[in-house]
């Protein structure tokens, strides 16, 4: 469907914005500036999003949400061990 094209650019965008983020981390192995209630916050969002992804059958949601959520599990465990 056209819509998912759409659909799959928006999750690309916003999954992909956060990848600067880890690599950052990484080489400063520094999250200090990062507020861990708001990345739990943020990381339980994308959970109940993927799971709304999967019971409506949508495969930009669900790519989107399983991508982000790696992404962010790995700052979590960043900011557990650096922060």
């Amino acid at each position: 469907m056209e819509i998912d094209f759409l659909g799959f650019v928006a999750a690309f965008l916003t999954t992909a914005a956060f990848v600067p983020q880890v690599l950052k981390i990484w080489q400063t192995k520094s999250t200090k500036d990062l507020s861990l209630p708001t990345l739990l916050t943020f990381i339980a969002g994308i959970a109940m999003w993927l799971i709304y992804g999967l019971f409506v059958h949508s495969a930009p949601i669900i790519v989107a949400n399983i991508i982000t959520l790696v992404l962010n599990l790995v700052i979590l465990q960043f900011k557990l061990k650096y922060g």
